[in-house]
């Protein structure tokens, strides 16, 4: 059973954050809207496409910065009861600085699995809109997947070229497929120009030649067009560059290990966005220690002292997090160790601050 007191700071801990979050959103749509207005309008942007965008904004920026919002309400609302002299009245009740710190972490519970619950299903669908929208209205001109040389192995057995990939039409130019038994070529198929045939999953090649590799000598197979079927789409060639953030956790989890059998470049940038979606909830725990330990102290500046202390920690804490996320994505640095670290640094960082406020 919850006491008074869990009561009492719980509805404090949501509350607050709620809050935050009601008068932080509206502010980032307003910046949003102001930088992005000219676009919306030179491009005639339909009324419907601007709300469902921002709709999408509005998860995508929550679970964005959940993290820093969670953070901020926790020393804001620990900082007034500290300056009220709450704190020290709960404290010389007798009640232990473990037992005061209880509901803040029930807090932390309900929050990291609402956070599990964003990152896993809702953000993603909001990722989809928000990336599609700002693709086709904000960037136009620009390529959100790359179409130039695209090299893919789709199978341990096979590897496929194709000189230029054509999203709209499904097509691509100068393409070549290699068949490998071990380290050996056994055939390898050309084409001048590859179509996707949506209405029966076939595909059209002109120009079509295949030489198979024999002991005796190589056998040539040629034809004008030749229609075949093959195991990948071609939409499948070339993912956008934002796909692993549209997934679901199953459905990523699938892609990744699809990926990797193609030999895909991107597995770290997959697997950051993966890792992620477990160590951004989990830190809501460790935030919510620090900010306790932090604002609890009543400090001869007030709550401005706690606010300034508690906003260069939430800000170095993404610092660390953008960082790393991007070093691994760029680099072979492992995205396991990238995603995690910030939580390991600054859980380190927090049962130090606790040590000091239970004094």
């Amino acid at each position: 059973m919850l006491s008074i007191l869990d009561r009492y700071i719980l509805k404090k801990y949501l509350g607050t954050f709620v809050l935050m979050l009601l008068l932080f959103i509206p502010i980032g749509i307003t910046v949003n809207l102001a930088e992005k207005i000219d676009k919306i309008l030179e491009n005639e942007v339909p009324f419907v496409e601007v709300a469902k965008y921002y709709l999408d904004f509005t998860v995508y920026f929550a679970n964005l910065l959940f993290p820093l919002f969670l953070f901020l309400s926790i020393i804001w609302f620990t900082s007034k009861l500290a300056n009220n002299t709450e704190v020290v009245a709960f404290l010389s009740s007798g009640v232990s600085y473990y037992r005061f710190l209880r509901p803040y972490l029930i807090g932390a519970t309900i929050v990291c699995i609402g956070a599990l619950f964003l990152g896993m299903y809702l953000a993603p669908m909001a990722s989809k809109g928000f990336n599609e929208f700002k693709y086709e209205y904000l960037k136009k001109g620009h390529k959100d997947r790359s179409q130039n040389n695209v090299y893919r192995q789709i199978n341990p057995k096979e590897y496929i070229y194709v000189s230029y990939f054509n999203v709209q039409q499904q097509s691509g130019n100068n393409f070549t497929l290699e068949h490998f038994e071990g380290n050996e070529m056994t055939y390898k198929i050309s084409a001048s120009r590859i179509k996707y045939n949506k209405e029966d999953s076939t595909y059209s090649l002109h120009m079509y030649s295949k030489r198979k590799v024999g002991k005796n000598g190589d056998i040539l197979e040629t034809a004008n067009k030749k229609d075949t079927v093959f195991s990948f789409e071609m939409e499948d060639l070339t993912p956008v560059e934002y796909i692993a953030e549209t997934l679901n956790y199953t459905e990523l989890n699938t892609f990744i290990e699809r990926e990797k059998a193609k030999g895909s470049t991107f597995i770290n940038r997959y697997e950051v966005v993966r890792y992620k979606r477990w160590s951004l909830p989990v830190s809501a725990y460790i935030l919510t220690i620090i900010a306790v330990s932090v604002s609890s102290v009543k400090r001869r500046g007030g709550m401005g002292v706690n606010l300034a202390i508690g906003l260069s920690i939430g800000m170095v804490f993404i610092f660390f997090d953008k960082v790393f996320g991007t070093l691994a994505e760029q680099s072979d640095f492992s995205p396991f160790i990238a995603t995690w670290f910030p939580n390991f640094i600054f859980g380190i960082l927090a049962i130090y601050l606790l040590n000091n406020a239970k004094r």
